[in-house]
């Protein structure tokens, strides 16, 4: 039996390297975050009946309506601080060399 060598082919690059945040973990706290205060708003708000049309509305109802306003709020502000984080990143970019090979069977 014979056996090949595979053959390897390396060759030095240059990379930029930089810090970058995870959009996932900061647009996932945005979401955290507006439920914490869609929850607060509800729990201190008023559930006195509104004097002009005489409704009273239930605890979930009002924190299903502040859901609506407060999440995607809390996306949009976390999604923006990740933006300019990732921004101020690129500053920092470091240029490498790095060693690329390749195997060919």
């Amino acid at each position: 039996m014979s056996t090949s060598q595979p053959h390897r082919t390396p060759e030095i690059e240059i990379a930029r390297v930089r810090r970058a945040p995870r959009w996932g973990v900061f647009l996932g706290i945005g979401v955290g975050v507006g439920v914490v205060v869609a929850f607060l708003l509800t729990a201190f708000g008023s559930f006195d009946a509104s004097k002009a049309t005489q409704v009273s509305y239930p605890f979930g109802q009002v924190f299903g309506f502040l859901l609506l306003w407060t999440v995607p709020a809390g996306i949009a502000v976390f999604g923006v601080i990740a933006l300019l984080l990732e921004r101020a990143a690129r500053r920092s970019e470091r240029v490498v060399r790095v060693d690329h090979e390749s195997i060919a069977e």
